[in-house]
């Protein structure tokens, strides 16, 4: 399945910068013809052209699209969503796209309505130049099937700079960019620097494209890189937006996460409830080591397994349940069986039981089989007998059942086990 990473974390996401972004990533400098002969065909238009160019940005190769317009101008939000579907329609988006496309230009409406009410001048309608940057981006994903995948986004840098509005001027970032960000609960980043990074459109874009933000990547092999420009002076970064488009890893292959840390003065009804919690949070494991810790003094180690993106709920878990003043993250690389549960009749003691049994292969061979621990103490109480004796008996149950099943399906038998005693009876005898 696709991935497509967005990643605003350096200079943030305008729109012109996405749509330059996915022209350099597919390759293709005049996908956008179709989208340009709609829109010089809306009543808001008089004159329109474009051109993707390949710039240098800060040592890196990346796409700008040059835009030359000249329009009427949306009255309003209506007249501005009645061209993008027209827009929309005449350049061929799937009806899912065309409707994410239209959902972007709402919420720029919609700010920009909230933010009128709440006494902020009301801004300029956004228009063509807003249609060809939400619609063509929509064009391009749809084209490139990765509507049908998995869309995700590190946090947009926001920046800072100064903001026009009636009464003057106030700091950074634009009011209507985290109006749209609040709609969506989509976390941002801040960066040092004196200028507006992430504007309302990209925003936008970025809220209505992006299943989750994630920090650091997902899992995925990276199959082609984009990187789009805009025109912007941006300090001591290049003014650069990212595009990864990659795989998700086969079967049996991801990246997980752990999460370390050491206590020194914590009671151990703490770190066993810890392990609880952080379990019940969605924890693949917990372990707690003991070591030795700065001036020879004993302590625990608590490591926390997680998978890649779920780490960050589980730091604030372990840090309020000990009050841990920090935790290691590192991440890494984990190939696992292929594992698959079957439930398998098992009469032991006059009494049939169903036991799940997990089966493990790598490349379609055999790995390992193991009932399920819940359901052998189970048997192991109501027998009265060891539970390793229980496991002992089931394990031979388990072989003999697949082995009359083989036989049935006309598989190659293989002959009968040699006799050997029953050992739940022999730990009953004794």
């Amino acid at each position: 399945m696709k991935v497509l990473v967005i990643d605003p974390a350096c200079a943030g996401i305008a729109g012109d910068m996405l749509l330059a972004s996915l022209v350099d990533l597919i390759g293709e400098p005049r996908a956008l013809d179709p989208l340009a002969d709609a829109i010089l065909a809306l009543d808001l238009c008089r004159e329109f052209t474009y051109e993707a160019k390949t710039v240098d940005a800060g040592g890196i190769t990346a796409t700008r699209l040059a835009i030359e317009i000249a329009e009427r101008g949306a009255t309003d939000a209506g007249d501005l969503l009645e061209a993008a579907a027209a827009a929309a329609g005449a350049a061929g988006l799937s009806p899912g796209a065309r409707s994410r496309a239209l959902a972007v230009i709402g919420d720029l409406a919609a700010a920009g309505a909230h933010l009128h009410r709440a006494g902020f001048s009301r801004h300029a309608i956004a228009s063509v130049d807003t249609i060809f940057d939400v619609v063509g981006t929509m064009l391009l994903l749809d084209r490139a099937g990765f509507f049908e995948g998995t869309i995700v986004a590190t946090p947009p840098a926001l920046g800072s700079g100064t903001i026009p509005i009636g009464y003057g001027e106030i700091p950074g970032p634009a009011p209507a960019t985290l109006e749209i960000l609040a709609r969506h609960r989509f976390p941002f980043a801040s960066a040092p620097v004196d200028v507006e990074l992430t504007t309302p459109t990209g925003a936008a874009l970025l809220a209505n494209l992006a299943e989750r933000a994630v920090t650091p990547y997902p899992a995925m092999a990276p199959v082609r890189v984009g990187y789009g420009t805009g025109t912007r002076e941006v300090p001591g970064r290049p003014d650069l937006l990212r595009v990864v488009e990659g795989e998700r890893l086969p079967s049996g292959e991801d990246r997980f996460v752990i999460l370390e840390t050491n206590l020194d003065d914590i009671p151990g009804e703490v770190i066993g409830y810890t392990v609880e919690r952080l379990f019940a949070e969605g924890a693949v494991d917990v372990f707690v080591t003991p070591a030795f810790g700065k001036k020879n003094r004993p302590v625990n180690v608590v490591s926390v397994m997680a998978a890649t993106g779920e780490e960050d709920h589980l730091i604030r878990v372990l840090m309020e349940e000990t009050g841990t003043l920090g935790v290691r993250v590192y991440e890494f690389r984990k190939v696992v069986a292929v594992r698959e549960k079957e439930t398998v009749p098992v009469s032991l003691g006059g009494r049939v039981y169903p036991v799940r049994v997990k089966t493990s292969t790598m490349d379609g061979r055999l790995i390992a089989e193991k009932p399920e621990y819940e359901d052998l103490s189970a048997i192991a109480r109501e027998q009265g007998i060891p539970l390793r004796f229980v496991d002992e008996e089931v394990r031979l149950r388990i072989s003999e059942w697949k082995r009359a099943r083989t036989d049935a399906q006309g598989g190659a038998g293989g002959g009968c086990p040699p006799d050997r005693p029953n050992a739940a009876n022999t730990a009953r005898d004794e």
